[in-house]
């Protein structure tokens, strides 16, 4: 494990140990969940799996199936803290890693994404398939585990996201609540959205077939793309259209949902 990573681990430790003496009433659930544990993974497997855990799959069934895709993934380690550091940084109302990590559904479902989308490439598709429903009821949020998702992606609220099958969503991207990447009907094969790099996708944008979104582009609130966006863009509408260039490198990192001037 590298440095990096056994930091993101300790800053999250001492966060929780010093709420833990702060607010007395939560010391167990903080000691049971975060400090009795030597691993973020060890920690996000007993986390996930009481939150997703039912009467059909229990907690302690359900804690060895995450653990096992999370310390035999290092691309998923990385993505975590990739993940958790993108919250920190682009939510102002988050002061450091505890607050996203123990309470924000949408790092919860992405990390329970990541881990069904490790079982649904093991061919292990039943379990992925239950993993995804045990996940949208517990969190609002339904990715199917074929989806493709990059590492530093922030999803905010998350609140009624959904993401299909054959979708691809690049690194560094934020995703806001009730954003969709579906397809446009009936249609099988790939026919979900491609999201480049560094895209902003504004609180209820819609984007529906086997379209690309550019990388750095920016999708307004409650817009409905059907075409190709390109590069450094923003559009909004319905239909979305061009209505401005992006000024900056990545307008997912600014989480700035304003319409730039097209001029």
């Amino acid at each position: 494990m590298s440095a990096t990573q056994c930091s993101t681990w300790r800053t999250l430790r001492d966060e929780v140990e010093l709420l833990a003496q702060e607010e007395a009433i939560l010391a167990s659930y903080l000691q049971a969940t975060v400090i009795n544990h030597s691993s973020l993974e060890a920690s996000l497997s007993y986390l996930l799996a009481n939150k997703l855990s039912s009467p059909d799959l229990p907690a302690m069934s359900l804690r060895e199936i995450v653990a096992k895709a999370l310390f035999s993934a290092p691309e998923i380690q990385l993505a975590v803290r990739s993940d958790l550091a993108a919250a920190v940084d682009r939510d102002p109302a988050v002061q450091g890693f505890a607050a996203p990590f123990l309470n924000h559904k949408g790092f919860h479902a992405l990390q329970a994404h990541r881990v069904a989308h490790w079982y649904w490439r093991k061919g292990r598709l039943a379990l992925a398939l239950y993993l995804q429903s045990s996940i949208s009821e517990a969190f609002s949020v339904d990715i199917h585990p074929a989806a493709v998702i990059g590492r530093g992606v922030f999803m905010d609220h998350a609140t009624a996201v959904v993401i299909g099958e054959t979708a691809v969503v690049g690194d560094d991207v934020s995703i806001l609540q009730g954003v969709t990447l579906g397809g446009t009907g009936k249609d099988t094969g790939d026919r979900h959205p491609k999201v480049g790099r560094g895209v902003l996708l504004s609180a209820g944008a819609k984007v529906l077939g086997n379209i690309r979104l550019g990388a750095c582009s920016k999708i307004g609130a409650g817009s409905v793309v059907l075409a190709d966006v390109p590069p450094y863009t923003t559009v909004a509408g319905v239909p979305a259209r061009v209505v401005g260039q992006i000024v900056d490198d990545s307008p997912a990192l600014r989480m700035n949902q304003q319409l730039e001037p097209s001029g």
